[in-house]
């Protein structure tokens, strides 16, 4: 299976957003991927003044992405935006198409970021976001893939869930990492999941400078269930290209059988 990262630079011009969004899926469809994948918010990261309202996922972003998998014949992870809560709220989902353009998987980020550290700094993601609670995993074309989104990647336990319960060999984390954090966790963590659970671990993310002053790590990459990064983006927008071996991560799973050998106590 051939599978392409999409690293993108959104920012607060939507339509532009997805201008290049659509661009780089044509270029992965190209370079023969069965599978694209974009990063968190890859319709817009910038002032919150300019954030597009909550929508379904029938609504504009869905359709978009949908016309864009059926159009290239590709299955399309689309990252993912800002879905309308019922409290008022967004929730922060990802949607996947497979190559019909069918809407057949979504998640809505589980883990949001509430720090407070008195004179330094207060966010709270859940003033604005409502958090998913509900796994999702699913199957293209013969292989399990299981979602999470940025944040949840500092979660252990979600992935060891994918892949024990939902049996996924394929994580996947769309990501806008902070570049300050990025540095020293973001192939740090992307590794241990792929060792902890033998597993791929596919991230898409942004890079660059986002008004207001944030700026994304991006490097997106490929890691297998070594933990081996077998493909990493320069730091640029553009598509880096993988293709996941699953005789490999069958062999890895017999030499060291660290999930099988688990105990629950």
């Amino acid at each position: 299976m051939r599978v392409a990262m999409c690293q993108v630079n959104s920012r607060d011009d939507r339509a532009a957003n997805l201008k290049v969004a659509r661009g780089l899926l044509t270029s992965a469809a190209d370079a023969g991927a069965d599978v694209a994948m974009l990063p968190e918010y890859v319709d817009y990261l910038g002032r919150s003044s300019g954030q597009p309202a909550g929508e379904t996922t029938d609504g504009e972003f869905a359709s978009f992405f949908a016309d864009a998998a059926r159009e290239l014949d590709i299955w399309v992870h689309a990252g993912s935006f800002h879905e309308a809560a019922p409290d008022g709220r967004t929730y922060n989902t990802s949607l996947v198409f497979d190559r019909s353009g069918q809407l057949v998987a979504s998640y809505r980020k589980i883990h949001l970021f509430d720090v407070e550290i008195p004179g330094r700094v207060a966010m709270r993601e859940s003033d604005h976001f409502a958090a998913g609670s509900a796994v999702a995993a699913l199957e293209i074309e013969g292989v399990r893939f299981g979602l999470t989104i940025c944040y949840d990647l500092r979660f252990p336990e979600l992935y060891r869930r994918l892949a024990v319960d939902e049996q996924a060999t394929v994580m996947v984390v769309p990501a806008a990492f902070m570049a300050h954090t990025g540095r020293d966790h973001w192939e740090v963590l992307l590794r241990a999941r792929a060792i902890e659970n033998q597993c791929y671990v596919l991230a898409a993310a942004q890079i660059g400078d986002h008004d207001p002053n944030r700026t994304c790590y991006g490097r997106s990459m490929v890691v297998d269930p070594w933990g081996t990064v077998v493909a990493q983006a320069p730091d640029v927008v553009g598509i880096t290209v993988a293709d996941l071996d699953f005789t490999r991560l069958e062999t890895i799973r017999t030499q060291v059988p660290s999930l099988a050998n688990r105990r629950l106590t």
